[in-house]
């Protein structure tokens, strides 16, 4: 999974421990005194916009993959507090780190356009039929009495 100096995110890319930055603060939910007196929560933040590990290619499809995690300046935040641990919360976000930055960098399918079948036009068109019928049947009949 990484050594001690890098994580390997795919044969061409490792990106250096040093480059991620760790915050640890008290873990909310229950857990008692270990809760309040610990900081077992982790924050992982990563400056993808300065990163000297990331071509700009990287850069720029992390940056459109990951933009729910990132805030305005271009910082990556991923943020783990599920165990009671500060080491195994540092050890889960590091590797949600890996595979969000992995599945960010496979190369998109393209979209082939599709047309609709047959079938599924002709779907269309008779229930289009049905509601046409249905709102025709709405209309107020007109009577001798009416004119």
């Amino acid at each position: 999974m990484k050594d001690d100096t890098s994580l390997r995110i795919n044969e061409d890319l490792a990106i250096p421990l040093s480059e991620l930055r760790f915050q640890f603060s008290r873990s909310s939910g229950p857990g008692g005194q270990n809760v309040n007196r610990t900081s077992t929560r982790v924050e992982l933040i990563f400056d993808v916009a300065h990163s000297p590990s990331l071509s700009e290619a990287q850069r720029t499809q992390i940056s459109k993959a990951l933009e729910s995690h990132m805030d305005k300046e271009g910082l990556l935040h991923l943020v783990s507090q599920q165990t009671r641990s500060q080491w195994r919360n540092r050890e889960d976000v590091i590797r949600r780190f890996q595979v969000l930055v992995q599945r960010a960098l496979l190369p998109r399918k393209k979209r082939r356009p599709t047309r609709p079948t047959r079938a599924s036009r002709e779907r269309t068109l008779t229930k289009k039929r049905r509601k046409g019928e249905t709102k025709r049947t709405r209309r107020r009949v007109h009577t001798e009495r009416d004119e």
